[in-house]
């Protein structure tokens, strides 16, 4: 019965993310009318993510629950946004005309937001019953095979971007919505297998601590490298001075850069600890520390990738572009070896269930 209701709440939970995918869609798509140079009419208030917080009223006073959207340290951080425009003459009804355009499009925005956030909390609610009725049903930690192990890990990608959104980073959306549609929706159509034991080799302590590490690390190696890629996103956009739309809300480049290498610099120590303890660990199972299988040479090359990232921003000074894309390069090694080994290559580690 429990591998029932994991099943059904794993699938449910693809859906879910789906809807909020689209929903975090149209926020995009909506924020294509914005015009960020633009002021709004008197009395507009807008949080420093640019979400509209409400209208004052009369007496100065803001809307209950206007704040709502802004949490953690931007809280308060809303700021008046004065009319530009004259109050008479004929500009002041084309003025007024393209602030209510303007302001129409910042409420869809925030609405989208918010729905997509609603749902995707929704959506990781069903994802963390999926993985803990699995863990039921097969009476042990629902890590034993690839599927398992996809699922896992992005939940934690799904959690790290529900803390960050309590952060005011609720602009990270889109793109974690994105990638855990595709690797949720590949988990329950080509990774799936039925509950089974464990195999012999998994029986351990470090099990559970390899496991733990490593896909934790993954998930920060994951938002790392989708910073990464709006990083290259914003910076293209401000050399074209084309910064429109969704683009014009993210931070600027120079924080997504820093955000992005805060991230890498939390997964790298972790993933060094996960090939350390998968090493004691074959040696456990297998009599021997290392023995080049491809699982494990592909771990090695995701960490030289990270490491090079890492001592390159440390030593040569490389900031910026170089340094997202050695980042992205790394974020594909990654998800080679975590999926790619066991699809197209046989090895000691194929006992992930493909």
């Amino acid at each position: 019965m429990a591998a029932y209701w994991s099943n059904l709440a794993m699938v449910t939970s693809v859906v879910v993310y789906l809807l909020a995918l689209s929903a975090f869609a149209a926020e995009w798509a909506a924020a294509r009318w914005l015009e960020p140079e633009r002021a709004l009419p008197a009395g507009v208030l807008v949080g420093s993510d640019g979400a509209v917080m409400g209208v004052e009223g009369p007496e100065g006073d803001v809307p209950s629950g206007a704040a709502d959207d802004v949490t953690g340290p931007e809280r308060g951080a809303s700021e008046r946004v004065a009319s530009g425009g004259g109050s008479s003459g004929g500009g002041s009804a084309e003025a007024g005309s393209s602030d209510a355009r303007d302001l129409k499009a910042r409420l869809q925005v925030d609405l989208f937001g918010r729905m997509g956030l609603a749902l995707i909390i929704i959506a990781w609610a069903l994802h963390l019953t999926g993985v803990v009725c699995r863990g039921i049903a097969a009476q042990r930690f629902p890590w034993g095979n690839m599927y398992e192990f996809v699922t896992a890990a992005l939940l934690f990608v799904v959690t790290i971007y529900l803390v960050l959104a309590c952060r005011g980073m609720r602009w990270l959306g889109l793109p974690v919505s994105l990638l855990v549609v595709i690797g949720q929706g590949l988990a329950v159509t080509v990774l799936y297998v039925a509950v089974a034991p464990l195999v012999p080799a998994l029986h351990s302590v470090w099990f559970v601590i390899h496991i733990v590490a490593a896909a934790v690390a993954g998930a920060a190696f994951n938002v790392g490298g989708l910073l990464s890629i709006l990083y290259l996103m914003k910076i293209r956009a401000v050399r074209r001075e084309k910064v429109r739309g969704y683009l014009a809300k993210l931070p600027s480049p120079q924080r997504l850069d820093e955000l992005a290498y805060k991230f890498h610099a939390f997964a790298f120590p972790l993933w060094t600890f996960a090939i350390a303890a998968g090493s004691v660990w074959a040696e456990y199972a297998w009599g021997r520390f290392w023995g080049w299988d491809p699982k494990e040479t592909w771990s090695l090359v995701t960490w030289v990738v990270y490491a090079g990232y890492l001592h390159a921003r440390a030593t040569a000074g490389w900031r910026g572009k170089r340094a997202a894309i050695v980042a992205i390069v790394g974020l594909v090694c990654f998800w080679f070896n975590f999926v790619g080994i066991n699809l197209l290559v046989s090895g000691l580690h194929s006992y992930a269930g493909i």
